[in-house]
């Protein structure tokens, strides 16, 4: 291969080529699922995307014979640093070919920038914080669920050759509605369930469409107040928080979605969510597509032929005063025992990290983890 060259995007021409690459990339991919152009135009944009307030980066390309062959952002996320007490950048947008020179070049061109700033080590891929897609996939290489990365296998040996080692991991866990229904599980957990709120004098109720943006303002606040010393973790922004009700609140499934309260406090939740990236996977949404196409495509997969098969729990939590005593528990069993009458075949939950104690719970209804994606760190010399 010729001379790799990693430079700064600094022009539109620059930010065009680093935003269109992973359609490039993933063309005869079967498995990958294109975003809307409008949620990688949202997610790139510094204007728009709500963390960048916090954010300090630049986004890089790789070029080999005067051809992109791979991109990278290097990150330093002053939010996650002040709330963990720590002192790293980070990197992501990472994309590239089959090529060790590439990955180096791209992974020390992200270290170097990071490096320079004073911070001891570099930690990925996020894009950009824990809230979005994060992680390398690392087990089970098929289609992503809605909000989950996807990338090809070669990427962990690119990755590890560059000089990275695993830090944690993060699962996702299978739970397929037929085996519920078979085994009897939703009910024989049903009691336990039942038992532990009476217990603690929990009760689950659903959401509340009516009131979605406050609903969704409880989910924040509790998802701040039950993640705040997990690892990796830093509290939504007001902003964040807009732009999750407009992004989640449009796909919600009110069946699918329970808080957990206490003498009229909230002190736990779950929100499952549609796989919406079935119907994307369809779609196939790209640049030089309108999108106002592509969203009639989408809704045609959506709500007409109904393709959705399967959602992702990506949220939930309870307050830490009420932990071990059950409301996880309980609020697992309202989420599968709706799973039952739907048209849902299996549930997602993930991600969770593999020091949580939600995994055995989650394992008593019958969820197996089934994909691994791994954070990577690199630590820097001053």
């Amino acid at each position: 291969m010729s001379t790799v060259t990693v430079r700064k995007v600094e022009n539109e021409a620059d930010f065009q080529a680093f935003f269109k690459f992973p359609w490039k990339l993933y063309k005869d991919d079967p498995n990958w699922v294109p975003p809307l152009v409008s949620q990688r135009r949202d997610l790139l944009d510094k204007q728009r995307n709500p963390a960048w307030e916090y954010l300090e980066g630049e986004y890089f390309i790789a070029l080999c014979g005067g051809e992109v062959v791979g991109t990278i952002a290097a990150v330093i996320n002053h939010h996650h640093n002040d709330h963990m007490k720590e002192h790293i950048g980070h990197f992501g947008a990472f994309e590239t070919i089959n090529d060790q020179a590439v990955a180096s070049a791209l992974l020390d061109t992200a270290s170097e920038w990071i490096r320079a700033r004073g911070y001891h080590a570099i930690r990925g891929p996020q894009t950009f914080t824990t809230h979005e897609a994060c992680g390398l996939l690392v087990e089970n290489f098929s289609p992503p669920q809605v909000l989950m990365p996807y990338n090809p296998p070669y990427y962990q040996a690119l990755v590890e050759g560059a000089g990275f080692h695993k830090v944690m991991d993060i699962y996702s866990v299978y739970q397929d509605r037929a085996i519920l229904a078979r085994n009897n599980t939703v009910e024989r957990f049903g009691r336990a369930a039942e038992h532990a709120l009476k217990r603690s004098g929990v009760t689950i109720r659903p959401l509340d469409m009516r009131r979605k943006t406050a609903e969704f303002h409880l989910f924040a606040d509790i998802y701040n107040r039950a993640w705040d010393i997990n690892w990796g973790f830093h509290p939504f922004t007001e902003r964040e928080l807009q732009a999750l009700v407009k992004s989640l609140g449009q796909f919600v499934d009110p069946n699918l979605a329970f808080f957990a309260e206490h003498d009229g406090q909230t002190v736990g939740f779950a929100l499952a969510i549609p796989n919406m990236n079935e119907v994307l996977h369809k779609v196939y949404p790209r640049p030089g597509v309108p999108e106002w196409w592509s969203l009639l495509k989408a809704f045609y997969y959506w709500k007409v032929k109904k393709i959705i098969r399967s959602v992702r729990l990506p949220l939930m939590g309870v307050i830490p005063e009420f932990r071990n005593r059950g409301v996880d528990l309980a609020l697992m069993h309202a989420i599968s025992q709706a799973m039952l009458p739907s048209q849902y075949d299996y549930l997602d939950a993930g991600w969770i990290l593999e020091t949580n104690s939600l995994l055995s719970i989650i394992s008593k209804v019958e969820g197996k983890p089934y994909k691994t994606h791994r954070f990577y760190e690199k630590a820097l010399t001053p």
